[in-house]
């Protein structure tokens, strides 16, 4: 029996957690970082439980928690594998690939239909697991998928959600393993970007065969780590699992080389926008990876390369950035921080990207955590699977301090002469105040620091010289909902 099934036999988390099993693949993720000059102000945040949303018993629940957390918009990774007729035969069936009712689209016309009525933004998200059909070697779900196939299938997407979806995003981490392989050839370099371009072409020219005369398409969606090159003499055949890093992977996929400078026979790549997910280590905002990795304390490399892409003709000018997929783990988790961290760490990691003018959105991962897994954390190479901890309640449905940070997120810095405070009430829908609370060191309660006035975004800012060990914000919403945030210490 394969390891990958329908909805109707497995949720789209346990798809996702299989493919990584499956190729010994870890998302190595965690944490924050700094930003640019030139805040955004407007940010869209969209977040991302797909698992949650399509399984019939736990979807109302969650969109009411997300209705009541104050998200407005959501990222939805729609699995070719688990719509497509006769996904784990190796013979492609006779079928109209083009015409969406070949397919079973299951839960995803419940979860577009209710972001429609909310009038919630979808970012749909078309990726891996491919049917066995329309893979190289029709062997497995990841390897060279058929660009011809996948143009069709974008087709049959583009006329059945084209009217729900405010973007569209080409393939989840495509420079990870667990997501599309080969990654490396036997020359040591960087195979997956080739085989990238090819998708992203063919989606974009199905999405306009549906009608839809210029798509916002997304490229990118990559993972944050990997290497430039690999040595296969020296690792064999493990070399080719290695991730390809971000920024190789942007070169790879725009025939750039190293100087970024254009191969003449290649075109300008129409993408609206470039997805990325910018995760980090728990060594939290200082931590700076090599060259061409990218987590959220270094975006300025990912917005360098797509201006040198643009002088370079390979993409329009200024596109937008997307953080499309974020979150800060954890413990239990051997690769999180303390449930109090993560709720500071995941704000700080918000702020950074709504100070960097090129992001246009951020996105959370997970409204419940994944089952920790009982083996030991582990690379594409070295095999091994964890479950990400990322969610603002436990597994077991326990809050966490960030269920109750998220929607009224603080930051609190250090500053010669007092502390800068900055938040945002993710519930408002326009200008609002909202009450800002400081402890002294060794006081039982909280008093008032301020109320303060948010912009008709909900964001605000804040200087002040009170000493103080810890900061809370309270507000209350028009219809009377209280929401009191976590005790924040000052970093």
């Amino acid at each position: 029996m394969s390891p990958i099934h329908t909805h109707a036999q497995l949720s789209i988390r346990n798809i996702r957690r299989l493919l990584i099993i499956a190729f010994g693949c870890l998302a190595l993720a965690l944490s924050l970082g700094a930003g640019e000059a030139g805040a955004s102000h407007g940010q869209a945040t969209f977040f991302e439980d797909t698992s949650e949303l399509l399984n019939p018993a736990t979807r109302s629940k969650a969109l009411g928690a997300l209705e009541h957390l104050g998200v407005k918009a959501l990222r939805v990774e729609l699995y070719w594998h688990s719509v497509a007729p006769a996904a784990d035969s190796s013979r492609r069936p006779s079928f109209d690939a083009t015409d969406p009712n070949s397919y079973s689209w299951g839960g995803y016309d419940w979860v577009l239909s209710e972001a429609a009525r909310l009038k919630w933004q979808v970012l749909l998200t078309v990726t891996s697991p491919v049917p066995k059909w329309a893979t190289a070697g029709h062997k497995d779900l990841v390897t060279r998928p058929n660009d011809t196939q996948f143009r069709e299938f974008m087709t049959a997407v583009g006329r059945r959600y084209g009217s729900e979806a405010s973007l569209f995003a080409i393939w989840n981490e495509p420079n990870h393993p667990a997501f599309l392989l080969p990654q490396f050839n036997r020359r040591n370099q960087p195979e997956s970007p080739r085989i990238y371009r090819g998708l992203f072409q063919a989606g974009y020219e199905g999405l306009k065969a549906a009608g839809i005369a210029k798509p916002k398409l997304l490229m990118g969606e990559t993972a944050p780590f990997g290497y430039d090159k690999v040595n296969v003499r020296h690792e064999g055949r493990r070399a080719l699992l290695h991730d390809v890093s971000p920024l190789a992977f942007l070169r790879g996929a725009l025939c750039l080389n190293t100087h970024y400078r254009k191969s003449g026979t290649c075109g300008m790549l129409p993408a609206y926008g470039y997805a990325h997910h910018a995760y980090t280590t728990g060594q939290g905002p200082s931590y700076r990876p090599p060259a061409d990795d990218v987590t959220i304390g270094v975006l300025s490399r990912l917005s360098s390369a797509l201006d040198r892409a643009a002088r370079a003709h390979a993409i329009r000018a200024h596109i937008p950035i997307y953080l499309t997929e974020y979150g800060v783990q954890s413990k239990p988790s051997i690769l999180g921080v303390s449930l109090a961290k993560q709720a500071e760490f995941d704000a700080l990691s918000e702020k950074i990207a709504w100070a960097n003018g090129r992001v246009a959105g951020f996105s959370q991962y997970l409204l419940r955590d994944d089952p920790l897994s009982s083996g030991p954390p582990g690379s594409s190479v070295h095999g091994g699977y964890i479950g990400f901890q990322t969610g603002l309640v436990e597994h077991n449905g326990k809050r966490k301090p960030l269920y109750y940070g998220f929607p009224v997120p603080l930051v609190v810095s250090k500053q010669r002469g007092g502390y800068s405070l900055w938040g945002l009430v993710r519930p408002a829908t326009g200008v609002t105040k909202v009450k800002v609370l400081v402890k002294a060191k060794h006081a039982k309660r909280y008093s008032t620091l301020k109320i303060v006035t948010t912009d008709s975004h909900g964001y605000w800012s804040l200087r002040s010289s009170r000493p103080g060990a810890s900061w809370r914000v309270s507000w209350r919403s028009p219809a009377g909902v209280a929401y009191n945030g976590p005790p924040i210490k000052a970093m």
